[in-house]
Parts: C-alpha cells; sequence; structure tokens
C-alpha cells in the first residue's frame, strides 16, 4: 500500500481514545479568564489556572485535540534542531540557556504529571538528535553542541547515530521524549470537568472586545472574563500585528509499516530537506514515522507530491511493506526565531498570546502554557522578558520582517490586478479545484468526487488575498498568512474568522 492509499489523518487521531463530547456555547457566561484553543497550550493553560482557583472558560473552534496539535510528529523535547548557536548569535548567551531552561521545565512537567496520574500515553524517554550528513555542515553541529552545553542542556557531540544511513556528525540530547498526544491532551481535558472550568466545543471567537471586562464573541453566545488568552495557534487579533510577524509553513508526515523496528531515538535532518524521523508504538507493533517537507502554505505546488518524496525517502533507506497514514499541519515561525508569549499589545495586560513555536510546539507550547499561568497569576517569570511578543529584536529581525511581508505584499497586489482565469470552471475534474473563469469573474471552484460544483470568492477573508488550491488535504490556503477554508468555504485555519463568500453557480455542468 503506498502514501496514495494511506489514511487521511494522523495515528494520533486515528487511534487516541474516544473524544469526549464538550457542548456548543449557546448563551452568554461568565469567568475570570476566556481561554480560546483547545491544542496543547489552551488545555494545559485552562488547566493550570483551574488547579490554582481560576475560573475557566476554554473555548474551541472545533473539537478539542483535533487541530495542530493533533497533527504533530509528538516529540517533546528542548533540542529543537540546530538553534541554541543562533540564539546565542543572535541574543547572547544568557538568552539562549533561559530558551532551554523553559523547554526542558516543560518536559519535565509533562514527565511528572504522567507520571503522578498514570496517564496512558506512550510517553518514553528518547535520545534526540540533530544531524547533518554533509562534511561541510560539521562545523554548525559542533557550534551547537559547544552552544548547547554553555547553556546547560545534555548535549554531546556524536559521528553515529541509529540511523540507517551514515552521518557527518550529530548533536545528540540526552532524556528527550516522544508520546501520543492525543491520548496525553485527552487525559488532560477530562481534569477539566469541574466547577471550576467549562468546556465548550464548535464555538468559534470571532471578536475579543478588550475593555472591562472582555467580551469574546461566537456565533452562538459570548463569554465576558477579566483576562483573554489566545491560544488560538495563530492570533486572529490583527490589533497585534502578529500576521506580519509570524510566517506559516506546512509540513507533511507518513507513518509506515516496516521489516524489522524503527531506530531508536529522535532524529531530525539540518539540511534541506528537513527528514523528521521516530518510531510510533501502535499495539504490539511499531511504525515508523518520517516527516519534513515544509512551504509556505499555498505555495507548495502538487502538494501531493510532497507525500510521495517521503515515500520515497522511507523506501529508500527501509524495506517499506505498507504506508498506513499521511497527515499534515502548519505552524509559525516568529521573524526573530523566538515565540511570542505574552501580552497582545504594550498597552493592556488584559489579553495575552502564544504562537510562533516552529514546528516545536508539545515542550514550546506547554512551556508557553506555564509562562501565561504566572502572567494571570500576577505571579514573576524568568522566561518573561525574552518571549515578550511586544520585545524589539531589529538586529535579529528586521530583514526576515521585510523580506515575508514584501512577499506577501506582492500577492496581494498581483491577485487585485490579475485578469479572470482562462479555465473554464466546466473543464474541473471531479475531486479537482481550481480558480477558474466564471460569468466573467475569477472564483474558486471544486467539483467532488459525484460531480457536485462548489463556488467560493477566492479572496482570503483575513486581508484578501486570493487562496490556493491545496490538492492533497482538498482545501482553499491563503499564501499571504496561512488562513485555510474547506472546499465548501468554511474555515479549517485562522487568522480568519470568516468564510469565503459563497458564490452562485447557475447553469454548469455535472460529471
Amino acid at each position: 500500500m503506498s502514501v496514495v492509499d494511506a489514511k487521511r489523518t494522523s495515528v494520533w487521531v486515528d487511534t487516541g481514545p474516544p473524544q469526549p463530547v464538550f457542548p456548543d456555547l449557546d448563551g452568554d457566561v461568565r469567568a475570570d479568564v476566556a481561554v480560546l484553543g483547545g491544542g496543547i497550550v489552551g488545555i494545559t493553560t485552562a488547566l493550570l489556572l483551574e488547579e490554582a482557583g481560576v475560573s475557566v472558560v476554554l473555548l474551541e473552534a472545533e473539537r478539542l485535540a483535533c487541530g495542530v496539535s493533533g497533527f504533530t510528529t509528538a516529540k517533546v523535547s528542548s533540542q529543537h534542531g540546530l538553534v541554541y548557536a543562533r540564539l546565542a548569535s543572535m541574543f547572547g548567551a544568557e538568552a539562549a540557556r533561559t530558551y532551554g531552561q523553559a523547554n526542558e521545565a516543560a518536559l519535565a512537567w509533562i514527565a511528572a504529571r504522567v507520571e503522578a496520574q498514570g496517564i496512558d500515553c506512550d510517553f518514553r524517554r528518547q535520545a534526540a538528535y540533530a544531524y547533518v550528513t554533509s562534511p561541510a555542515k560539521r562545523g554548525q553541529v559542533e557550534r551547537e553542541v559547544e552552544a548547547a552545553l554553555a547553556a546547560g542542556l545534555p548535549a554531546s557531540l556524536v559521528e553515529t547515530t541509529p540511523l540507517p544511513y551514515a552521518v557527518e556528525a550529530a548533536v545528540r540530547f540526552e532524556r528527550q521524549a516522544e508520546f501520543h498526544v492525543r491520548k496525553y491532551l485527552l487525559a488532560l481535558a477530562e481534569q477539566l470537568t469541574g466547577a471550576g472550568c467549562r468546556v465548550f466545543e464548535r464555538s468559534r471567537a470571532v471578536q475579543v472586545d478588550a475593555g472591562r471586562p472582555c467580551v469574546v464573541k461566537t456565533a452562538g453566545g459570548t463569554v465576558t472574563a477579566d483576562r483573554v488568552v489566545l491560544a488560538t495557534h495563530y492570533p486572529f487579533l490583527d490589533r497585534s500585528l502578529a500576521f506580519a510577524r509570524v510566517h506559516p509553513q506546512r509540513s507533511y508526515a507518513i507513518a509506515c509499516r516496516i521489516a524489522g523496528k524503527p531506530p531508536a531515538g529522535m532524529h531530525i535532518g539540518a539540511e534541506k530537506p528537513t527528514r523528521s524521523i521516530r518510531a510510533v508504538p501502535l499495539g504490539d507493533e511499531e511504525l515508523l514515522l518520517v516527516g519534513g517537507e515544509g512551504h509556505t502554505p499555498g505555495t507548495g505546488g502538487d502538494t501531493e507530491e510532497h507525500y510521495r518524496r517521503l515515500e520515497q525517502f522511507a523506501r529508500q533507506h527501509w524495506e517499506v511493506a505498507s504506508v498506513a497514514y499521511r497527515w499534515s499541519a502548519q505552524d509559525g515561525t516568529t521573524v526573530d526565531t523566538l515565540p511570542y508569549v505574552g501580552r497582545l499589545t504594550p498597552r493592556s495586560d488584559r489579553v495575552l498570546m502564544a504562537t510562533g513555536f516552529a514546528k516545536w510546539g508539545m515542550a514550546a507550547g506547554t512551556a508557553a502554557a506555564m509562562l501565561l499561568s504566572d502572567l494571570l497569576l500576577d505571579r514573576p517569570s524568568e522566561w518573561a522578558a525574552l518571549f515578550d511578543p511586544n520585545r524589539l529584536t531589529p538586529r535579529a529581525s528586521a530583514r526576515r520582517l521585510i523580506v515575508q511581508n514584501a512577499e506577501a505584499g506582492v500577492r496581494f497586489v498581483r491577485d487585485r490586478i490579475a485578469t479572470p482565469g482562462t479555465r473554464s470552471i466546466d473543464d474541473l475534474r471531479p475531486g479537482e479545484g481550481d480558480i477558474v473563469g466564471h460569468h466573467g469573474e475569477q472564483v474558486a471552484a471544486y467539483r467532488d468526487e459525484h460531480g457536485a460544483l462548489i463556488a467560493v470568492s477566492p479572496r482570503c477573508t483575513h486581508l484578501g488575498c486570493h487562496v490556493r488550491w491545496n490538492s492533497a488535504e482538498r482545501s482553499w490556503d491563503c499564501p499571504c498568512h496561512g488562513s485555510r477554508f474547506a472546499p465548501s468555504g468554511a474555515v479549517l485555519e485562522g487568522p480568519a474568522v470568516h468564510r469565503l463568500e459563497r458564490k452562485p453557480l447557475g447553469p454548469t455542468s455535472r460529471c
């Protein structure tokens, strides 16, 4: 079985425990803190606050642990590729140390929680490796080891790994971890059913009034709260200008059945194309997980090709019997590399946010929740200054800020002067989507497997860039700021909060 036949979901979503059912928000409720987002940041933050005696309302746009957190590689690690030498160079050795300490503290918190509460989530300690295969890149690994050791991290330089192919050098971190993320998160969510926290699913926040008190608006009702946490993966409130400072990347993963056992440890290649590798325990067997192929949403070309490349890599190095699962997800990276965790704007501490984990959200997202709870409980935190969303780091971020926003600006202008597509809507094949001409205008049209057509506006409801068709995930993706929409126009991922406008079709052919 190839990647074409694989289940189109993550192994975590498919094999997790039964999904608890929480109600939609229908009416108006009150809490001390409203937490928006039911992934690892939101659930952990809500739990920490509830345990501190704070009343919480947790809102999730769809289902808990089924967003980006449910489509990760589920590595819990302070080893984030070759990051510490870069952090030390841009911000200084103390900043690199603080970053490492925050992630190690998050790893320890997760491990302690799993042990104390007996959470069955396949948590196991593993060594983590970031490797290069080119002799020309060896110096980068050596500098990374030096910076990581200076930051107090369990790093060492090695020249061999458990991988079935040679590496030039690797930085190895001891006692990192991996787990089944949905088993873990749903176990935490079970603890949010007490009087101190109310959870509402299928309740997308579309507006936040940061007054005194704050008011969060959804289609079904409102939440009035003293403080609000945006744990929505990508902040949807433009007042923070996060859309200009956090740039999304979409990545892919497959899980394969192979002859023999997958290699021990967790591995990440530090060269292009990136390859992320780990084993996944599944009953009596172990699957091989291979990830990578990152690109800006809406710019990846034929997105099916990314899955094919991962399968080709897996078959090149292992005897693959079948590809069982395939999935993708996207995460944001800030213009200066460090996540944003703290006040949304410098003038108010009533709305807080957490974003920009650069694909390392298991430990970093937990660290963010720990920091958010400290800020909300008015406790001091030595991490706060480093992760402050309102920090000024022109040396580290100016060039990237200019380049990435210039690219978005070019797309925005080009989309507005584009002429209607020359392809007819009637030419779409079953299962195909494209920007086509229809009645003198451009529409984003999709023909389903039964031949029925759906047409929506191609303009993203966030800032108006034109979406692009993602053939692998069958979604409309915005290349400017990463919003994603279903073929029907429904919002899949923000920062957009409103659906694409439906377009009337009139007489068209049906396959």
